[in-house]
Order: structure tokens, then C-alpha cells, then sequence
């Protein structure tokens, strides 16, 4: 057996086009053997099965994909939130040609199906009617399996967030136990991980060639069972790679061009000088050796038992995504081992425009009718306009799934996708809801030099401060946000995204943009803590670069003759956090007028890095050695439910609560109605003395209702998880 893998990608539409675009383009890819006649076809090449209720549109993973394989030539059908009680419902377009492609959605089926608290959701915005339930737990498995079991021998891939974050040994939160790979219990042939357009493509035109399924193990971004290691591979043990030191410590990202010559008191000129003048071809040479070396990650059996080689494996894995320089990954599971090949090669501007420029319906399928699906109507009216995060933050899985290194579209393609909303989609009034990504503000930010990009191993390029290699030019976003609201028919164009405010307090001119003409009353922004032991974990600035932004946006709309409000959110029982740093948060709340209405506790959504700090106690930020750092967090019932009373300090439901733990940590001094003071000492007369801002009439409460912004108001969430793309 041989594997290889090449740096070059071949662009996506350089494919010869199968014999199948004959058929040419379909109003929307068929969900019934009825539309197959109309469009007549005697078989599908690929059928792609998801949790999600079909919706044509590029904000949905199964449509991307979808209409990429159609754009290649291929018969595409979907089979949407299946019956998984038996293989018929699998069996409704009949057998394949080529493969099942499987994906649970576009989150991961237990976080979209249970809370941070474990309870079920009765609510599923990807389901019609928002009602939940309709999709099994852990839903790549449960599908795989039953496309098994209706075709045995057709090959089955799965993909999507929830096979990409759990692709090798996870820790569970549901179980609380470490699972293994989803591959390995899915029964499936291969997992892509990541955004899977030059995988899928690929193995699909080398599948209709009549290469067997086994044989293909050269694609990027794909994970699959191999007997042995191949004997021209190097086989390095993951213990070996943490000897420089600790990451955060590096000032150089060239160091792991040679870490032979590389020590922690080497500054970044020389490094430059060692890697870049005169020694390409030592450069080359490393390049090709990194190529066919496969890091051995502890084996499933190994992290499942011990949780010091689980937050090992989990810092090793981080180290290796950067597409430009990540080594192959193996780890055994249960006596058989899961190859990793590295990530795909990221979209250029040009392949980003070919995939958002496919005649997408941008609806619901018609088998829907009327009924209501909340996250299309989230994201009816907006526009991806880039893909991909370089923050890094610990607690969430963008930049675990899209990679750090980002995707923009161009201006042209923006502004054909704002027009085709103006023209084709039904009740447009001329608000563009959101002009953004997984981060507003990164369009076309990036590294200075391609080689250094390539050569950083740095888990975020702004914490604990923004590198000094990164572009922080936002006049690329301001041109385009200049040009969008300019087209005519629009009205208003909004930006709903997560902004990155210490990225954007980098440029004023970008902030007074976006203040003076793209916010609706109020912006959402994600100090989420004010404390330092909480934000080192997360991988997030201090409040330093909050109140900076604060204070630019407070100036800028009073310029404008605007009153707008930040909206702050925070998250409760992160790891690294006391109840003395909840404490201090609810009192920087207060002191600021801020009162919570909806909260949520720390997810520990699989694969994250502070997952694994959760599961482990252990800090893979640094070298993690048995000795190491131990992170404290706030685990059970109790002490979560207690961080999160912080967070509503206000709510009288929570004062007993308060009051008890204020007072076993030795600040009754909080207890009073005085102005410094957090709780009131005695009990609201009535339960009713405290309204939520949210339950205002008969509606309040439920999913999709709104109430008007209000002064002080914040609203908490877990970012875990991207909205969009994440086929």
C-alpha cells in the first residue's frame, strides 16, 4: 500500500465533466423517485443523506455539496431527515452509482438535540416547524449504518461538523466517556473532515473511473482504515513533538522548519534569515521529509484511560492543521488504525466564487410548502462573504472544521448574490440581514508573507495579541460594505456575524462604517469574561480591548446621531473559571447596568480544546506533562447552575442561591441592597417581581421572538458551533 499527498490542488472546475450533465441543471435535487422521472433519470450517481430538512441554499451543507457534484456532472439526490427505525426509508431513490454521502446537518446532532444541561431540546431550527426529534442521536452513525444495510456494497463517506470534530478518540459530554472515532463505529469507508469540496469532488470523478474506494488515500482532508503503515513512511511518536518547549512561548513561527537550530532566545530576524535566504533547497528538502512523516497518536485505548495522554493527543492534533506544513496523523482504534491524511488545501477567491455562484433556489424544497424552518429564515436574507477564523478560541469549532487561513469571495460575487436576493427570493423588502461569515470583520485578512502563513504553527494569530505578521487592513471590508448598500433596490444592509472587536479597533475608519451605516440599534460582541483566568483558557483578550471598542463605538454613534447599544455575551463554567471569577463578573455587570436574560453554560462540544480541558483537567495550551498546570472547572449540576445565577444576578430566583454562596466565600458584605452590593438580603414578596425583557406578551420566549433592543440588555451564547458551511 502506498500513500502520498501533494501541496498543489487542482482547481475544482478543471475536472472533465461526467457523462451525466447531459441532464443539465435541476430546479431543486431530487428527494422522490417521482421528481427523478420528471427530470428522468433512471438512477442518482450520488445521494447525499442529512439531518437537515433540504433547503437549496448556500448556507446549507447539503445544498453546497449538492450543487457542486451536479456542477461536475454527477445526478444528485437527497435524502432528507430519513426514518432511521429501518433501511427502507434509505432505499427511496434506489441504489447509487457511485456513493452514499453521509452528513448529520450543519451542527452536530447531540449539541442540536440536547442543552448545555443535558435536557432535551424539544425545538430543532432545521426542521420543519422547528420541531426537534426528527433525527437520531449521533446521526452519521445512524445513517451510515443503515445505507449499509440497504446497499451493502456501495461506498459510504461521511462528512459535515459531526463527523469532522469527531474523527479520532473524542471525549463524549453526553456519555462522559471518550468514544471512538465516528469512522470506526459508522461502518464507513472514509470521513472527510473539513470543508469537503476538493475531497468530494476528487474521489467522485476517481470513483466514476472505476477506482475502488480502498485504493483512494491520497486525497487531503480524508480519513480512513489502513492494515499497516506503508514502509516508506517515517513514523514519528507524538512525544516527540512537543520537545521546543511551550507553544505559547515561541516568538518565531519558523521554528519548525528545523528545530534543530531553533532555541526559545532565537528572535524572529534570524529565523527569517535561517529559513528564507539561500536555503531553499534545505527548505524543500524539510518540506519533503514533513510529507512522509506520520505522527502516532496514543491510542484510543491509551487516552480513553488516561487523561494526561488524552490532552497530549488533543495539543498534538491542534498542532497539526495548518495546511502548509501539518504531517499525517495515525491512531490505533481497538487493534485497527485510522490514517489522517492533512487538511485540504483552502478555496481560492475563485473557487469560492464558483461554489457560491451555482443557480441555488435559495428555498426550502416545495415538498415543504409553507411550513416554517427557522434557520432558513435566519439566514434568508443574508450573504457568506468569506470562510474561516484565525482566533483560535478554545471553546469553539470554526476553526476547528474551516481552518484559520481565510476564504473570501469576490466583490463581483457578493454583489451577484445581494442581486439575486433582491430578485428572487420571496418577501425581500430590502434589508440584507447579515453580510458576514463565521467572523464579520477577517474579509481578506491575512498573513504578510505565504511562506510564513505556511510555516506558523500558532494556534491563533490574535491572542495573546495580534501578531505582527498579520494584515489588520480592513479597507478591502469597507469597500465592499461602501458598494453593497450602494446597489440599487437595497436598503439596508446588515452585519450579524460575530465581530472581532480587538481586530476591528485596529481600524477606526472600519468601526465608524460599520457604526454609522450597518448596525440595527444594537451589535453583539464576545468579551465572553471579564477575568483573566477564564479568558487565558478560552484564548480571548482582556477587557482592555472591549472598552477601546466600546468607546469608539459610543463615539462614532453619537457622531451619526444614532442611539445604539452593544449587546456583550459571556459564557458561564468555562474552563479555568472559579465561582470567585463569576463573582467578579456579575459584579462588572452590575456596576455597568447590564442584565442577562438568556444565559448558557459552557458546551463542551467534541474535539475543542477546552473540551478537553473540561474532560481532563489539563491545559493543552501548553506542553502537557503530568505535572502541568491543572485547570479548575465547574462541573455537576451545582456549581454550573451557581455560575450561571452569577451571570442573572438580577432574577430573584437566583438570590438563595447567591446568597448561600456569597456567604460560604466570605462576602456576605455583597448581601444588601446597597449600590456596591450584588443581592438584595431578603426574598422578592412575589415571584412576579422580576420580568423578563423577552416575556412581554403570549409569544415571548418562544424560538424566532423578538423583543426591541434595550439599554443594558445582554444576551449570552455558546459559539461552538458555525452557523453556515460547514458541509
Amino acid at each position: 500500500m502506498q500513500i502520498s499527498f501533494s501541496n498543489q490542488a487542482k482547481p475544482l472546475n478543471h475536472y472533465p465533466l461526467y457523462w451525466a450533465e447531459c441532464f443539465g441543471t435541476a430546479p431543486f435535487l431530487p428527494i422522490s423517485r417521482a421528481e427523478m422521472d420528471q427530470l428522468e433519470w433512471d438512477s442518482c450517481d450520488i445521494i447525499i443523506v442529512t439531518g437537515d430538512a433540504y433547503v437549496d441554499h448556500p448556507s446549507f451543507g447539503m445544498a453546497i455539496v449538492g450543487r457542486l457534484l451536479e456542477a461536475q456532472g454527477f445526478r444528485v439526490g437527497i435524502i432528507d431527515q430519513p426514518d432511521w427505525q429501518s433501511a427502507e426509508p434509505f432505499k427511496v431513490l434506489g441504489r447509487p452509482n457511485l456513493f452514499f454521502g453521509i452528513t448529520a446537518g450543519n451542527m452536530d446532532s447531540m449539541i442540536n438535540r440536547y442543552t448545555a444541561d443535558r435536557k432535551i431540546r424539544s425545538d430543532d431550527a432545521y426542521s420543519p416547524d422547528d420541531i426537534g426529534g426528527r433525527r437520531p442521536d449521533r446521526c452519521s452513525l445512524v445513517y451510515s449504518q443503515r445505507c449499509r444495510e440497504a446497499y451493502k456494497d456501495v461506498p459510504i463517506i461521511i462528512g459535515g461538523i459531526e463527523a469532522s470534530l469527531r474523527r479520532i478518540a473524542h471525549y463524549d459530554y453526553w456519555q462522559d466517556k471518550v468514544r471512538r472515532s465516528i469512522l470506526a463505529d459508522a461502518r464507513a469507508d472514509m470521513l472527510l473532515y473539513g470543508n469537503a469540496e476538493r475531497a468530494i469532488v476528487e474521489i467522485a470523478h476517481r470513483l466514476s473511473l472505476g477506482e475502488d474506494i480502498s485504493a483512494i488515500n491520497d486525497v487531503r482532508g480524508t480519513a480512513f482504515f489502513i492494515k499497516d503503515i506503508p514502509d516508506d513512511w517515517q513514523v514519528m511518536d507524538s512525544t516527540n513533538v512537543d520537545k521546543p518547549g511551550r507553544l505559547e512561548k515561541r516568538h518565531s513561527p519558523y521554528e519548525i522548519i528545523d528545530q534543530s537550530s531553533c532555541d526559545e532566545k532565537q528572535n524572529t530576524t534570524k529565523a527569517v534569515e535561517i529559513t528564507f535566504s539561500g536555503k531553499l533547497d534545505r527548505l524543500q528538502h524539510k518540506l519533503q521529509e514533513r510529507m512522509k512523516t506520520v505522527i502516532r497518536l496514543p491510542s484510543f485505548n491509551d487516552v480513553s484511560r488516561d487523561p494526561v495522554l488524552y490532552a497530549h493527543a488533543s495539543r498534538v492534533l491542534h498542532l497539526e492543521t495548518n495546511p502548509g506544513n501539518a504531517r499525517a496523523l495515525v491512531q490505533n482504534q481497538g487493534g485497527r488504525k485510522i490514517w489522517f491524511n492533512p487538511p485540504p488545501i483552502p478555496l481560492t477567491t475563485e473557487e469560492m466564487d464558483y461554489v457560491f455562484g451555482f443557480d441555488y433556489a435559495r428555498q426550502p424544497h416545495p415538498v415543504y410548502k409553507n411550513v416554517r424552518i427557522p434557520a432558513y429564515e435566519m439566514i434568508r436574507f443574508s450573504v457568506s462573504i468569506m470562510r474561516g477564523c484565525f482566533g483560535g478560541c478554545t471553546f469553539c469549532s470554526i476553526t476547528e472544521h474551516e481552518g484559520r487561513i481565510i476564504q473570501n469571495r469576490s466583490e463581483d460575487s457578493i454583489v451577484r448574490e445581494i442581486e439575486a436576493i433582491r430578485d428572487k427570493v420571496p418577501g425581500f423588502t430590502g434589508v440584507i440581514s447579515d453580510l458576514g461569515g463565521p467572523t464579520a470583520n477577517m474579509y481578506r485578512i491575512a498573513c504578510k508573507s505565504r511562506s510564513i502563513e505556511s510555516a506558523c504553527r500558532r494556534p491563533s494569530c490574535v491572542y495573546p495579541g495580534i501578531c505582527k505578521n498579520l494584515n489588520t487592513d480592513h479597507s478591502a471590508l469597507i469597500g465592499l460594505y461602501r458598494r453593497a448598500r450602494g446597489i440599487e433596490g437595497i436598503k439596508k444592509v446588515l452585519i450579524s456575524s460575530g465581530l472581532r472587536y480587538d481586530l476591528a479597533v485596529e481600524s477606526p475608519e472600519y468601526v465608524e462604517e460599520l457604526v454609522t451605516h450597518h448596525v440595527g440599534g444594537y451589535l453583539k460582541i464576545a468579551p465572553e469574561h471579564t477575568e483573566t483566568g477564564p479568558l487565558s483558557k478560552m484564548m480571548k483578550p482582556g477587557m482592555g480591548s472591549y472598552d477601546r471598542f466600546k468607546n469608539l463605538f459610543e463615539k462614532f454613534s453619537k457622531k451619526a446621531g444614532k442611539k445604539q447599544y452593544l449587546i456583550p455575551y459571556f459564557i458561564a463554567a468555562h474552563p479555568g473559571t472559579t465561582d470567585e471569577d463569576m463573582l467578579n463578573l456579575a459584579l462588572w455587570l452590575k456596576a455597568n447596568g447590564f442584565k442577562a436574560d438568556q444565559v448558557q453554560n459552557f458546551y463542551p462540544s467534541p474535539m475543542a480544546t477546552a473540551t478537553a480541558m473540561y474532560h481532563t483537567g489539563k491545559n493543552p495550551l501548553k506542553r502537557v506533562k503530568r505535572d502541568s498546570e491543572t485547570v479548575i472547572t465547574a462541573k455537576g449540576e451545582i456549581r454550573r447552575r451557581l455560575h450561571k445565577a452569577f451571570l442573572r444576578y438580577h432574577d430573584p430566583k437566583n438570590w438563595p442561591q447567591l446568597r448561600k454562596a456569597l456567604k460560604s466565600m466570605g462576602r456576605e458584605d455583597l448581601i444588601g441592597s446597597g449600590k456596591g452590593q450584588l443581592v438584595p438580603a431578603h426574598q422578592a414578596s412575589t415571584s412576579t417581581d422580576y420580568h423578563s425583557p423577552r416575556k412581554k406578551n403570549s409569544s415571548a420566549g418562544k424560538r424566532g421572538s423578538r423583543s426591541q433592543p434595550q439599554k443594558g440588555r445582554i444576551l449570552t451564547q455558546h459559539t461552538g458551533l458555525p452557523p453556515r458551511n460547514t458541509q
